[in-house]
């Protein structure tokens, strides 16, 4: 996606104001900057990492940052490119709520069944709680994953079946302030 050059083409912009909430005068912004950080034109898993680990010296990022790496190569190639980066920042800094719900959804559902478990909601919070170590005061009723676990299901899982499928989730965590806060957290990152 114009590897060498610091402006989108027309026709990339067009595209991507299509799926994303970016203007294109923000688009290209973001392009130049991606590039800047990314001459190849694409972020390896690894350089992913090492963000993170910046942007968090005082834990451990490195699980968290891998699911989150996941979730934004969409086409499974071991890279992110700046369409991959850019639809993903779209809908954490910027998208809807439902927008931002499906995607939270989709990063605790690992096997693509459709269903979130405690397991693998586990997996994703401890990796969250690793990487944030002690820079955030926790709730005395959260201050594990599996204390936020037990939270969680206790309002999501409606049938409590031990899974959560994607309308639970959202109706669930659109009640749960907790969640609707941390889907936040992007927002003042891009304004």
């Amino acid at each position: 996606m114009g590897k060498k050059y610091s402006k989108l083409k027309p026709e990339e912009v067009e595209n991507l104001k299509q799926i994303t909430h970016f203007t294109p005068k923000e688009l290209n912004r973001w392009y130049r900057g991606f590039l800047k950080d990314c001459p190849s034109g694409t972020l390896s898993k690894e350089e992913f990492c090492h963000i993170y680990r910046n942007f968090f010296p005082f834990g451990n990022p490195t699980k968290f940052a891998g699911y989150l790496f996941n979730m934004f190569d969409t086409n499974n190639d071991g890279t992110i490119d700046f369409k991959e980066f850019i639809t993903a920042l779209s809908v954490t800094s910027q998208g809807t709520m439902e927008e931002k719900l499906h995607w939270s959804f989709q990063l605790f559902d690992h096997n693509h069944d459709g269903y979130i478990t405690r397991d693998e909601v586990l997996e994703v919070t401890d990796s969250l709680y690793k990487m944030v170590g002690h820079m955030i005061q926790l709730p005395e009723d959260e201050n594990s994953p599996q204390e936020r676990i037990n939270k969680l299901f206790e309002v999501l899982d409606t049938d409590r079946d031990g899974k959560v499928n994607l309308e639970e989730f959202v109706e669930g965590a659109k009640n749960d302030p907790t969640i609707v806060q941390g889907l936040m957290l992007y927002e003042d990152l891009i304004h």
